[in-house]
């Protein structure tokens, strides 16, 4: 079993929703962001995610998550550093992140918790921040 770690594609949306919605991460707002996602395939069989919304300022990481079974596996590193690359890739400043559950894990890329406040406009005004995530979600920045 060889897992690949590639580009998401439109035809990736219902497996990729079916993984947020089990790992009850919001999708709002992610459709519109599948050119920045990456998708973890073993076979046929989506396995696990991660995703950007770019924006002028900086860029929000998103829906990573990791199928039952797969997690503990060094799967969800290997999504978080290829989105961390394509970040790199297209020169964005620094990555921005909302959680509620992971605030242990991010530290290991190079995440550090901030306040609100210190998000730039742009990426304050994702869904994300508006509206998916609670307010009392933990804020985490890495400066690339």
């Amino acid at each position: 079993m060889s897992v690949r770690v590639l580009a998401a594609e439109p035809a990736d949306w219902e497996a990729l929703a079916r993984l947020l919605r089990d790992h009850r991460l919001p999708l709002d707002g992610l459709r519109e962001h599948l050119a920045t996602t990456v998708v973890a395939r073993d076979e046929d069989a989506l396995v696990g995610s991660a995703a950007l919304e770019v924006y002028d300022d900086g860029a929000l990481l998103r829906s990573v998550a990791v199928v039952p079974g797969r997690q503990h596996s060094g799967l969800g590193e290997t999504l978080v550093k290829a989105s961390i690359d394509v970040a790199r890739t297209r020169g964005i400043p620094a990555l921005y992140l909302l959680t509620t559950t992971a605030e242990r894990y991010f530290p290991r890329f190079g995440f550090e918790r901030i306040d609100r406040a210190d998000v730039p406009a742009g990426v304050q005004r994702s869904i994300e921040f508006t509206s998916a995530c609670p307010s009392s979600a933990i804020v985490m920045r890495k400066i690339l």
